[in-house]
């Protein structure tokens, strides 16, 4: 299996919050992680959020960002159609980066692999709009 996490299901991976289990056991069973280019900034900007909010401190900061810095080395790193997303953008009412985020998915799609494809994120109108474009979302809809 392929799976494709946004940045939302990535976060998941380094800072523990509802559903990391879940979504570090996908990672695990999937043959190949991938994601967007631009999920390497909003992780980046999720956990400074984190550190600002007070939620980690600036030791684990440096240290997720180092970990992830890292890691980022081993996801399928996907781009993305401007042209498309903009259009996905404007079918489905999402906000810019979930439609950049659905343009490198169906890229990815278009590869053509033999694997099965899977979408994780955790935002209801992305999965929505990700379902349907022939998706299959991980976890399920109804469980937002």
């Amino acid at each position: 299996m392929i799976l494709y996490l946004d940045t939302s299901s990535l976060v998941k991976l380094y800072v523990e919050e509802t559903n990391s289990g879940i979504v570090k056991n996908w990672v695990k069973e999937s043959e190949i992680a991938a994601v967007c280019r631009v999920a390497y900034p909003e992780m980046i900007s999720a956990l400074n959020k984190r550190l600002r909010c007070g939620d980690i401190s600036s030791k684990e900061y440096r240290l997720l960002v180092a970990g992830f810095s890292k890691e980022w080395l081993d996801f399928a790193v996907m781009d993305f159609d401007e042209i498309e997303a903009g259009q996905l953008a404007e079918k489905y009412g999402l906000r810019g980066f979930d439609a950049v985020h659905l343009s490198s998915a169906k890229l990815l799609r278009a590869e053509g692999s033999s694997l099965s494809l899977a979408f994780s994120s955790f935002d209801k109108k992305l999965n929505q709009a990700a379902s349907s474009e022939g998706f299959t979302i991980l976890p399920p809809l109804q469980s937002f």
